[in-house]
């Protein structure tokens, strides 16, 4: 009896002591085990990395505390997980909490969602179920994040027209480590990186671009560069470089200096109208002649590896505007109609750039053509619906085509490019060519360029921003403010930038799937009763028969 005692002491002492080896060990060895198929508690190399670089105290506030329903305690959940694994890899320099704005009497309610709006951090209005059927609750599902009194908000919702709200909830889930993980390395980075917006070419004026620059200025340096008076070295600072809807054609020494931006390496962003139609010059005259720009920019296009053609798309998928459809007692009645000329850019790519985005609003965009360029690589991230025809300029627009009905025998075909991406390593456009007057500069122009990205859009408004007619003041850059609409025009400017200003391939972390296991509701339904008495009177049972099994085994061991 003394031997087996002190056998079980040294057993409970052998015990204890690897216990407390294997706390020491795991002291100063860190590492984490991911069971999960598609590994969704792993983080990235790349977020490591930006964690393991805090030079400060980071601090993170979460907008998803409160009484939400299942999918939105998913979401809360989910982020809560992952920025627990992000303070695991920081060294201590990430705090976070989880906070409801909307607390405290109606007064502090509206100042807390003032603030947020003026934060950048936009609320969505969520169906809740009552005992007494739907109510409505204004959330935001968003973050804020604050480095060294600067502060950037991001967004945890990705909406998208056109699935399940279950498939919208699992996006989100899937994009929070780079939205967290982005926002950070650019909060950290204080806005080094250089962006700027051409002007001289008649393109958008600063009103028109002011949400797309303050929206860009929160991570990086904007601001605007005329191509006739900016120095090479001027073009040496830049990042990337975009051309949003010129009007007036670009000299050769302009297209020079765009050629020696993309040779070096610079990233560009076309934001170009081939043709010349508004629907302001519409509504004044009623019908109005869409003909062909003269930008003069075909042939360093053409080079890079891209056609715009001088045509307009018309889409059965499009945005509506408002139209005066009669009187009636003196007063004009204004309906929405959707005008085939603004179609709405749902991306099927899986593309980062584009990825589980919603519809990106256009107005009058064409087609592109792909031109095959050695050691260039071309993917397409915008198209038109398959429910497209185009139309080739000159040609009569009329407002009166709202009245008429489309013809489906024209609208059936292959979605059309409206938007590519455009990789690799570009051949100069002035190769054996001499340099152009008004250069008066000593530089040289490789024949061909470093490794570089552009992007291409067949549309100048894309990031074109309402301009509210009351005072002046700008809407968010994808806001309709006839249908009261968000699309996601602000989200494909920041993807586009972050895409092509980042060399570490954090982007790519939008490429992170989480497979959606839904329950089968029918199923559900035929085996409702099945299954209840599995995981409800199954357990019992068991207990039961281990029970009366233990009895007789006591009975049957102390008998003898």
């Amino acid at each position: 009896m003394v031997n087996r005692r002190k056998n079980d002491l040294t057993r409970l002492a052998i015990f204890l002591a690897g216990i407390i080896l294997l706390n020491f060990v795991a002291s100063i060895f860190f590492t984490r085990f991911d069971f999960t198929a598609e590994k969704r508690y792993t983080l990235s190399p790349i977020t490591k990395s930006i964690l393991a670089d805090l030079q400060d105290q980071v601090q993170i506030t979460v907008y998803l505390e409160g009484d939400f329903p299942a999918g939105f305690k998913r979401l809360r959940n989910s982020t809560d997980d992952l920025l627990r694994d992000f303070d695991s890899y920081a060294g201590g320099k990430l705090e976070f909490d989880f906070v409801n704005p909307l607390t405290g009497d109606q007064k502090s309610q509206e100042e807390a969602y003032q603030r947020l709006i003026d934060l950048g951090i936009e609320p969505t209005n969520l169906s809740v179920k009552t005992e007494d059927g739907m109510s409505q609750k204004l959330i935001f599902p968003a973050a804020l994040i604050t480095y060294k009194g600067l502060q950037i908000p991001v967004k945890l919702l990705q909406n998208r027209a056109g699935i399940s709200p279950e498939e919208v909830l699992n996006n989100s889930i899937q994009n929070l480590e780079y939205a967290f993980a982005s926002a950070i390395k650019k909060v950290t980075t204080g806005g080094s990186v250089r962006i700027g917006f051409t002007e001289g070419h008649g393109e958008l004026n600063d009103l028109q671009l002011s949400d797309a620059i303050k929206s860009l200025g929160d991570s990086y340096e904007v601001g605007r560069v005329n191509l006739g008076t900016i120095p090479f070295e001027g073009l040496d600072r830049l990042k990337v470089l975009i051309i949003a809807k010129p009007e007036k054609p670009f000299s050769e020494a302009d297209k020079y200096k765009i050629d020696y931006f993309v040779m070096n390496g610079g990233s560009l962003i076309w934001s170009i109208d081939q043709v010349n139609a508004e629907l302001d010059s519409l509504r004044g005259a009623g019908e109005q002649l869409a003909f062909p720009k003269k930008l003069d920019l075909d042939d360093i296009l053409f080079k890079y590896g891209v056609r715009l053609n001088y045509d307009l798309i018309a889409d059965m998928n499009a945005a509506q505007i408002p139209l005066n459809v009669g009187d009636v007692g003196g007063q004009s009645q204004i309906q929405l109609l959707p005008w085939l000329f603004y179609p709405v850019f749902v991306p099927v790519s899986t593309h980062p750039l584009v990825k589980n985005l919603d519809g990106i609003r256009s107005e009058f965009p064409g087609t592109i053509d792909l031109i095959a360029v050695k050691n260039v690589r071309s993917e397409v991230i915008l198209s038109s619906s398959p429910y497209s025809h185009k139309l080739e300029v000159p040609t009569m627009l009329s407002l009166q085509m709202v009245e008429q009905e489309p013809d489906p025998k024209l609208f059936q075909g292959t979605p059309m490019p409206a938007g590519v991406l455009l990789e690799g390593n570009f051949p100069s456009n002035f190769r054996n060519r001499p340099v152009p007057q008004g250069i008066a500069e000593k530089v040289t122009i490789p024949e061909i360029s470093k490794t570089g990205k552009m992007i291409v859009l067949a549309d100048g408004d894309i990031f074109k921003n309402q301009i509210n007619t009351t005072d002046g003041s700008p809407y968010p850059l994808g806001f309709d403010r006839y249908s009261q609409q968000q699309y996601a025009n602000k989200s494909l400017l920041l993807n586009a930038v972050d895409y092509l200003s980042d060399d570490s391939g954090i982007i790519g972390l939008r490429n992170k799937e989480i497979k959606l296991r839904l329950l089968d509701r029918a199923k559900i339904r035929q085996e409702k009763t099945f299954w209840q008495l599995i995981n409800i009177a199954l357990p019992i049972i068991l207990l039961i028969v281990c029970g009366i099994f233990q009895h007789y085994y006591r009975i049957r061991k102390y008998t003898r």
